[in-house]
């Protein structure tokens, strides 16, 4: 059965998504020791809450490092909601911060253009290039979205997805065996659950 760790630094629903992953057959581990998640096929950064605190969080941890560490081996990780944020390399929260800069570029509130913030519910999301993460999803897929911020890459390249609220806004990427969304997941019903089942595959794929 394939390991998925998610990381535990204390700002993160994470029972939420440990029941989706238990859903679509992947063994998991909620965990902030690095030598647990050393041995998992792959990992989850999740994440609910203000960036610059995370980020406290996450080196206070040694979750940088870590994170940092799995991927220069090849295994998948994906990061969600704040998640996603953290894996930039700077946002103008609460005065700003830096990030883990794995993905070029910065992390910015949204240009709602007059829509109400935080932006709360479904949107469907357009997918701008293919990808494992995204097998059997059409494109235009409703997914749930709680945030204030967004992403936007340096690169178009590392873009997978988009939605609109207000601006359209980058909310999917993937470089590889670094993946992030911004909706989450495990609140999307079937598509969630669909697009956590890819992510469980692309981890069981790598070869140990």
């Amino acid at each position: 059965m394939t390991k998925i760790a998610i990381l535990d630094y204390g700002m993160g629903n994470l029972r939420s998504v440990e029941k989706a992953l238990e859903r679509v057959g992947a063994e998991t581990s909620i965990t902030s020791d690095p030598r647990a998640a050393r041995v998992a096929d792959g990992v989850i950064l999740p994440g609910v809450g203000a960036f610059p605190a995370a980020m406290r969080r996450v080196r206070e941890l040694e979750l940088d490092a870590l994170v940092a560490e799995r991927l220069s081996s090849g295994t998948p990780v994906l990061g969600i909601c704040l998640g996603l944020q953290l894996l930039l390399e700077r946002s103008t929260e609460q005065g700003g911060g830096e990030g883990l800069g794995l993905i070029a570029g910065e992390v910015a509130e949204l240009e709602a253009l007059g829509l109400k913030v935080p932006h709360i519910g479904w949107e469907p999301v357009r997918w701008e290039s293919s990808s494992e993460l995204t097998e059997g999803l059409a494109t235009e897929t409703p997914f749930y979205f709680v945030h204030s911020f967004g992403v936007r890459p340096s690169d178009g390249a590392d873009v997978l997805g988009t939605a609109k609220w207000g601006e359209r806004f980058v909310c999917a990427v993937a470089h590889p065996p670094l993946y992030g969304v911004q909706f989450h997941p495990e609140k999307s019903s079937a598509a969630g659950l669909r697009l956590l089942a890819n992510f469980t595959e692309i981890c069981a794929s790598v070869p140990a």
